[in-house]
């Protein structure tokens, strides 16, 4: 069975979010499966990793968007050092850019590579069992290989979509059906919702198959889906949950070259506690105390915008008595405002921007992560503290929910209901009480070391519904 996953992101090419991580393990994973070659095809990107590997040009040609003529390169990486083939879009202007989003053709520039993709493997006849498309970047395919006659050639071919953030759809003017391919007319109604063409939606009316990266999510989907909520109620009947799975060859603390020491689950309170006294002593904070994490996007759906009053609440009932450590960047307020507090508490350390290094050995350091999303599709931060015997503080959604479960009920975690302030600061202080006592501290770090979340179960998942 040939599969070729279609993302914007994949780490270690170009990450944003765990959308990258999803879309560098699964492929891999799935590789590892008898009969299984799975690829990945995705948008070039001037970075670092495509200047320092080699590359094949296995595709030269040009797309017509409605009157602008653009060429197509695909270029192949040689090695497979992935563990997949990786092949990547240059499109000059569009699909040759420092970053994943954040320019204003964004919907010209995420039509431009599905249609170059659909180009090349008409062109070429490349014909695979599965066009798994991940996000509304790609969500155009499923209506375009079935409804488009320039892409007559792959209509037979099953084609899958995966939600990573429901609350990101792509929504455009149709305006930009004039860069489309030609496509019968009477078929507007499945690109339509409200109004707009709606990528996400029309990944979801035109796939063999949805899902989404968690089972909790999809049950949030039913009620909260940013007006899609009588669609997927609709579509149910092609609807899945699959949880993702994290790459435990990356995240490994016993192998992790990023880590200054390296701990196994026999070691690991020893070792966890040189990680933190290191991190502790560069970031000016106090190792004796317990240390509480969050990394990740300043984003309101991350619940971000509690953080600095999560800061100064926390310190002032504690009376100083633990750590904060924040590593991300987004929301200029947030940012603004955490900077202020830099100044203001010796407790708290601050460092702004994506640093995957940094990362690493805060999960090996921390003692706690707290994780107060509104929405949280899946979450894998969760498990790489779990993996790394930081024990996790999350709100009870989504694919937290899944994941973990609080110490009152015999889980390794703790869970607050609520997206608010208090709630986080409430489970925060149950957290010190926890790491008060050594013995039941000690046992959560071996618990959560313990918890399987190896990709090889969900990619097993996958397959079968490739195969349904």
């Amino acid at each position: 069975m040939v599969i070729y996953h279609l993302s914007t992101e994949c780490y270690p090419i170009a990450k944003v979010g765990g959308l990258a991580d999803v879309v560098g393990a699964l492929p891999k994973y799935q590789n590892k499966i008898k009969g299984i070659d799975a690829k990945v095809v995705m948008p070039w990107y001037n970075k670092p990793f495509v200047h320092e590997h080699e590359f094949d040009i296995v595709f030269d040609g040009f797309i017509h968007q409605g009157p602008n003529m653009l060429q197509v390169q695909v270029m192949k990486e040689k090695t497979d050092v992935l563990g997949f083939e990786l092949y990547m879009v240059k499109i000059p202007g569009l699909l040759d850019r420092d970053n994943p989003y954040g320019y204003q053709d964004e919907s010209f520039q995420f039509l431009a590579f599905q249609n170059g993709v659909l180009h090349w493997l008409s062109a070429m006849k490349i014909c695979p069992d599965v066009l798994h498309c991940h996000d509304y970047h790609t969500g155009l395919v499923p209506f375009m290989t079935q409804h488009c006659p320039e892409f007559e050639f792959l209509k037979g071919v099953k084609t899958i979509g995966t939600i990573h953030n429901g609350e990101y759809q792509g929504m455009m003017s149709w305006n930009m059906a004039n860069y489309m391919p030609s496509f019968d007319s009477y078929k507007w109604g499945l690109l339509d919702w409200n109004g707009f063409i709606n990528p996400l939606a029309s990944m979801i009316k035109c796939s063999h198959a949805f899902t989404t990266v968690s089972e909790g999510y999809l049950e949030e989907l039913f009620i909260s889906f940013r007006g899609l909520e009588s669609l997927v109620r609709e579509e149910f009947g092609k609807a899945y949950g699959i949880i993702n799975g994290i790459d435990t060859e990356v995240w490994n603390p016993e192998t992790d070259p990023m880590l200054d020491f390296n701990f196994n689950i026999k070691n690991a309170v020893a070792q966890k506690k040189k990680n933190k006294e290191k991190l502790c002593k560069e970031y000016g904070l106090k190792p004796e105390l317990p240390l509480f994490a969050f990394i990740g996007r300043f984003a309101t759906e991350k619940g971000a915008d509690f953080l600095p009053d999560v800061v100064w609440k926390s310190i002032k009932q504690s009376y100083g008595a633990l750590n904060i450590m924040i590593l991300g960047s987004g929301n200029a307020y947030i940012e603004n405002k955490l900077k202020e507090y830099q100044h203001t508490y010796t407790n708290f350390a601050l460092d702004l921007g994506y640093k995957e290094h940094l990362s690493h050995k805060i999960y090996a350091s921390a003692d706690f992560l707290l994780m107060p999303s509104r929405v949280e599709p899946c979450g894998l931060n969760q498990m790489y503290s779990m993996r790394y015997g930081t024990v996790p503080v999350v709100r009870y959604t989504g694919g937290l929910r899944d994941t973990v479960e609080d110490i009152s009920t015999g889980g390794a975690g703790l869970n607050f209901t609520y997206p608010g302030v208090d709630d986080i600061v409430h489970a925060m202080n149950r957290a010190l009480a926890v790491y008060n006592q050594k013995g039941v501290m000690k046992d959560l770090i071996y618990a959560n070391m313990n918890f399987d979340f190896a990709w090889e179960k969900s990619a097993e998942k996958y397959i079968a519904l490739y195969n349904n």
